[in-house]
């Protein structure tokens, strides 16, 4: 059976991500996070939250969990994403690492 439960600040991302919430987003990140995602890296609040609404205003994504591991001091989640994105609904692993109740990076490949 898969794992699909998450908590704490991956949880309240991902709920925030699904509401299309950018400062619901951006208030789960850590003050110098990282981002990493379509080959960009972007880092700190202000950065992150730019990120988020471009995501959110480009392709309007929906995040479903399908598989949560705990390996390696990160939560790696694969997720199936859809939205307004040529080749919609493709599955992505987001790598999370994180630090005082708050994202400290995250990549998705």
């Amino acid at each position: 059976m898969q794992n699909t439960k998450l908590v704490g600040p991956v949880a309240s991302y991902i709920a925030a991500a699904n509401a299309q919430d950018i400062e619901a987003v951006t208030a789960s990140f850590s003050e110098g996070a990282v981002v990493r995602d379509e080959g960009q890296t972007r880092q700190g609040i202000a950065a992150i939250r730019e990120w988020a609404a471009e995501v959110t205003k480009k392709y309007r994504p929906t995040v479903e969990t399908l598989d949560v591991v705990h390996a390696d001091g990160k939560t790696l989640v694969t997720c199936r994403v859809s939205g307004n994105s040529p080749g919609s609904r493709v599955d992505l692993r987001y790598a999370f690492t994180l630090s005082g109740g708050k994202i400290e990076r995250l990549e998705i490949s």
